[in-house]
């Protein structure tokens, strides 16, 4: 299966949505990490939620989410671009045991949501830093969502070793002028959704379920999906510039002590290895390269 963003509107509410399931791009992400189950969920929702607000980029960008903190998960990271091209990875103790959300990532002992959105067009990345408010991932990331599009929102998120999924709603500026009461109706309904439902039903059979009456009443209008894919490329040239950056002497140094060079990309789940002969042939290119 694939990984999509679908997106829809209640026409007559003014009240916006969306479903974001990540099936092969979720399981990618997973492979051989050995992510225990109470760390693989909080992961997926997190990444659920990632591909939602980056599906929101207007222009070519990279939006990173870091839950970071003292528990006994002391990172999820996120990172994904306009072209909804994803990767994540997360850090924690040996054994997490289930746990409320808050203790597993050290909320109360100064955990932050740091959010970063890095553009072609700026000097350097947008940062913005909250305290890790709510029970849960979905409801840290909405109070973080009501704090930065001033709009009230409902995000439900749920993951399991298969896939990651969310239901995002939000009420917009004219919402009122509809129905007074239609945000509160919609809300109460969507609250109604249980896990199983998430991970089990596509978009349209999930809408049908919980809306039933609404669409009926009111009409639905359903965008095409968006496609999300796992995307962590090798890259030996970017790394082999990290090396040439330390000089030649310090390159040599850490050869002498370690016998090769070896670079973790943590986020990729890669190593990239230097022997003293790939880093000699480094330096001499980069030597040839500066006579022409």
């Amino acid at each position: 299966m694939s990984s999509t963003i679908q997106r829809f509107l209640f026409d007559g509410l003014d009240i916006r949505g969306a479903i974001v399931r990540l099936d092969d791009c979720w399981q990618q992400m997973q492979a051989d990490r050995d992510y225990q189950p109470t760390v693989a969920q909080l992961l997926g929702e997190t990444a659920a939620v990632t591909a939602l607000i980056a599906g929101q980029l207007k222009q070519p960008g990279r939006l990173t989410l870091q839950l970071r903190g003292n528990g006994p998960i002391q990172l999820l990271v996120m990172d994904c671009n306009e072209q909804l091209q994803m990767r994540g990875m997360a850090r924690s103790n040996p054994v997490v045991l289930p746990a409320p959300v808050p203790e597993l990532l050290g909320a109360h002992q100064g955990g932050q949501l740091m959010m970063s959105l890095d553009l072609p067009t700026a000097r350097q990345p947008y940062q913005s830093y909250v305290p890790m408010v709510g029970e849960s991932i979905a409801e840290i990331f909405e109070h973080y969502l009501e704090q930065s599009e001033q709009q009230p929102s409902r995000l439900f998120a749920t993951a399991n070793s298969k896939a990651a999924v969310c239901l995002f709603l939000q009420k917009m500026p004219q919402a009122d002028n509809h129905d007074q009461d239609g945000w509160s109706r919609i809300s109460q309904l969507a609250a109604t959704v249980k896990p199983a439902e998430l991970l089990e039903l596509d978009a349209e059979t999930l809408l049908g379920r919980l809306f039933h009456e609404e669409i009926e009443a009111r009409g639905l209008r359903v965008y095409d999906a968006q496609t999300v894919v796992y995307h962590c490329p090798e890259d030996r040239e970017k790394v082999a510039d990290m090396i040439r950056s330390l000089g030649k002497a310090d390159a040599e140094t850490i050869l002498a002590e370690h016998g090769e060079i070896l670079i973790r990309d943590d986020i990729c789940n890669r190593d990239y290895r230097f022997s003293a002969a790939d880093v000699a042939q480094l330096f001499a290119d980069s030597e040839a390269g500066k006579l022409h």
